[in-house]
């Protein structure tokens, strides 16, 4: 299973193990490399695939909160992209050089409250009421009272938010929505095995370039070249070990409790004392987000999000990594026409960061078969069949 899709990812456990660097997209082929080549698990920063960032500041009741922001372009419509629980912004910095370069459009990609750089003053309200409202004030605080055309993209729970956000008319420009990967039907059946997988996960890592390396190697991110970038988003630096948690030893992100022994009290509390010291020294990176403790909004970022979706009185896109994922709603919805649904076929829940080209395309063919949008460096639309 891809390493998001029991928690806030949501998805289906595949036939066989992800591969390591699949995905079938021209970012992954550059991960096949001759016998004895090591592969490079060094993180890329957001300037590589960004040409600008900026902290846009919302005020509210309780004061200010800021959102980080990443952007690309400078004429057509805002693509508005909105990532998945656990991931931040950077999840789309492949997928961003993969757009631009198809089709004339400006990207804002944004940190979710609680994910990545972003910082608010209630960072524990990840209902999909409030992170819609932030969706909303994000759009105020950038373009005022006369937005420009904007198309919300989002995956997994960011696909919910961009749902919810669409349907309570927050964007005023709404131009289309798409969604990356969540299905209503499939995303209530696995929250009961949420809390397991995130258990199951490493709590910390020894280095960025041991994040990015599980990234790959456990399949949440397929592509490497994505993996580089988008996990500098999801991971923070510890800095410091105050809580019960830190008398536990960290070794290449598995715990071990060490067990009382006829030493005694004072041996065992001397080497906890060493074990922080040592864990301090690693400086470990850790989770920047406890997924775990958002187990309450759940329910209600999924629960009648196939009615909404269909209900969005504008164009729709559904991309699925699998056809299997479609619930009843949707199905027959998609077989009356309500919207437009594209397959991609061998990749992992992260659809966008396993396939960007090929995600790129489905996105960039439906901007011109809208008239959103006009074509760039001679790109070709490919319709799909359906």
């Amino acid at each position: 299973m891809s390493a998001l899709e029991k928690s806030m990812h949501l998805g289906r456990l595949p036939s066989r193990p992800p591969l390591p660097g699949s995905g079938g997209s021209q970012s992954g082929a550059k991960m096949r490399m001759g016998p004895g080549r090591k592969r490079d698990f060094s993180p890329v920063p957001w300037s590589q695939y960004f040409e600008s960032m900026e902290d846009v500041e919302v005020e509210n009741e309780t004061g200010k909160d800021t959102f980080r922001v990443y952007k690309s372009g400078s004429e057509g419509p805002v693509l508005l992209l909105l990532h998945g629980g656990g991931h931040s912004a950077l999840s789309w910095a492949v997928f961003t050089a993969a757009i631009i370069s198809r089709v004339q459009c400006r990207i804002v990609a944004l940190d979710l409250r609680s994910h990545g750089e972003t910082k608010v003053r209630n960072s524990e309200d990840l209902s999909a009421e409030t992170m819609a409202k932030d969706v909303g004030n994000v759009v105020e605080a950038m373009y005022g009272d006369l937005p420009p055309p904007i198309m919300l993209i989002g995956h997994s729970m960011g696909g919910a938010i961009a749902v919810h956000t669409a349907s309570s008319n927050l964007v005023p420009s709404l131009l289309g929505l798409c969604m990356i990967d969540v299905v209503e039907g499939t995303a209530m059946d696995a929250l009961n095995s949420m809390q397991n997988f995130l258990r199951g996960r490493p709590k910390t890592f020894k280095s960025l370039e041991n994040a990015i390396e599980w990234s790959v190697k456990s399949g949440q991110i397929r592509n490497l070249e994505s993996a580089r970038v988008s996990m500098v988003g999801q991971v923070k630096q510890c800095e410091g070990i105050t809580s019960p948690e830190g008398s536990k030893s960290i070794v290449e992100g598995i715990i071990e409790e060490e067990e009382e022994d006829e030493e005694g009290s004072e041996s065992i509390s001397k080497r906890k004392k060493e074990d922080d010291m040592e864990t301090k020294k690693d400086h470990p990176y850790t989770w920047r987000i406890e997924l775990a403790k958002t187990e309450k909004y759940w329910d209600g970022w999924f629960r009648g999000l196939s009615n909404l979706f269909l209900s969005c009185p504008i164009p729709k896109l559904l991309l699925l990594a699998g056809v299997d994922r479609l619930d009843k709603d949707l199905t027959i919805g998609q077989m009356q026409g309500k919207f437009q649904m594209q397959v991609l076929p061998q990749c992992g829940h992260a659809v966008h960061e396993d396939a960007p080209d090929k995600v790129a395309e489905a996105v960039a063919t439906f901007l011109i078969r809208h008239r959103f949008a006009e074509p760039i460096g001679g790109f070709q639309c490919v319709f799909p069949g359906c």
